[in-house]
C-alpha cells in the first residue's frame, strides 16, 4: 500500500503526515508513507489544496485534516 501525504510543509500537513504514522505504525500494516512537498506533483494528483491525502492513487482528503477513525477506516 502506498500512503502520500500531500503539502509543503505547513504545521496541518506535518501534523497529517505524523497521524498517518501512527496509524499505521497501530495497525502494523506494510504500507510506505510517501511525502509530496512538490506542487507541480500535488497538482497531478488532482489535489489543488492540502494537506492532502492519496492511498494508492485515490485521494482520500484535499484541504481538511482527516481524524484518526477516518485514516483507520481508509487503510483497513
Amino acid at each position: 500500500m502506498l500512503i502520500q501525504v500531500l503539502g509543503t510543509g505547513c504545521s496541518k500537513c506535518n501534523e497529517l503526515e505524523k497521524l498517518v504514522k501512527d496509524v499505521v505504525a497501530a495497525k502494523g500494516c506494510d504500507a510506505t508513507v510517501e511525502k509530496v512537498t512538490d506542487l507541480q506533483q500535488i497538482a497531478m494528483l488532482g489535489v489543488f489544496v492540502t494537506p492532502g491525502l492519496v492511498i494508492d492513487g485515490a485521494v482520500k482528503a484535499a484541504g481538511k485534516m482527516p481524524t484518526r477513525q477516518e485514516i483507520e477506516g481508509w487503510i483497513g
